[in-house]
């Protein structure tokens, strides 16, 4: 029997789970903390595609460079 319940990293990053252990698969490749993308990447990007906002190469490239600043 599946869960029914509320799937926390969908409404948190709107990322469904399967998804998710995919993306820590790539993290643990490239040596990357799943859960700093998920902070400082996954959290933005959810918003701004929450709030219609523009999501262009240009916006997230600027997130990006504000996420890799938190690492510094």
């Amino acid at each position: 029997m599946s869960n029914k319940g509320l799937d926390s990293l969908f409404i948190h990053y709107g990322i469904r789970k399967d998804d998710m252990a995919t993306i820590e698969t790539i993290c643990a490749k490239y040596e990357i903390d799943p859960e700093w993308l998920k902070e400082y990447l996954l959290k933005g990007y959810h918003e701004k595609k929450i709030k219609n906002e523009d999501l262009d190469e240009k916006a997230l490239k600027k997130m990006m460079e504000k996420a890799l600043q938190k690492i510094k």
